[in-house]
């Protein structure tokens, strides 16, 4: 088997057990990365918005 899928299947598995031991830090987590990843466009957006202003 190749190592990259080894590392694959083991991540799957560990997000799957992450979200059966602990379904409310789950959501938290995943609710925090959607915030981030939120952010990080609209500063991007705005730097843009700036530059060719």
């Amino acid at each position: 088997m190749n190592v990259k899928k080894i590392v694959g299947i083991l991540a799957i598995a560990l997000v799957i057990f992450f979200i059966v031991t602990s379904p409310t830090g789950a959501a938290g987590f995943l609710s925090s990365l959607g915030n981030i990843l939120s952010n990080a466009a609209s500063s991007i957006i705005t730097f843009f918005t700036s530059v060719f202003s």
